[in-house]
């Protein structure tokens, strides 16, 4: 009886060294996973986010609106602008590829506006290969 104590004793020394190394492992096995892991995440985040940077502040993504009031003022979401900042917007609009990927342009012309300016901004917005216009408002002229 003796002797078996004795040599229970003699396993748990070794046994206590051996528990160690499956944990070290472990351990190891989940930091390289890490170490794997990570750098594909922020790679993928970088590759995201070029496209946004490109378009110019003033210019949204989804749809930009011209709106010209009774006075034939010319406003770009909101913001007077002459006729050579427009066609600067628009040509930058227009340069966008592909062409399925352009903000649409949105022409709100007053009821007082007259058709000549409107008739140029819509020329303008065509030169510049505007792919997509819509009218706003139509019901005005109705």
């Amino acid at each position: 009886m003796g002797m078996s104590v004795g040599s229970g004793g003699g396993e748990d020394k070794p046994m206590g060294e051996m528990n160690t190394t499956p944990l070290i492992d472990v351990m190891l096995v989940l930091l390289i996973m890490f170490i794997i892991t990570i750098p594909i995440q922020t790679h993928a985040t970088k590759l995201d986010l070029p496209p946004p940077s490109q378009v110019p502040n003033n210019i949204k993504p989804d749809f930009n609106q011209i709106n010209i009031d009774f006075l034939n003022t010319i406003y770009w979401n909101d913001q007077e602008v002459s006729m050579e900042q427009l066609n600067t917007y628009l040509t930058q609009v227009g340069q966008m590829q592909p062409a399925e990927n352009q903000p649409e342009l949105r022409l709100k012309p007053d009821q007082l506006a007259r058709y000549e300016v409107v008739n140029k901004v819509m020329a303008m917005a065509q030169q510049a290969g505007i792919s997509k216009m819509g009218f706003v408002g139509n019901e005005a002229y109705a």
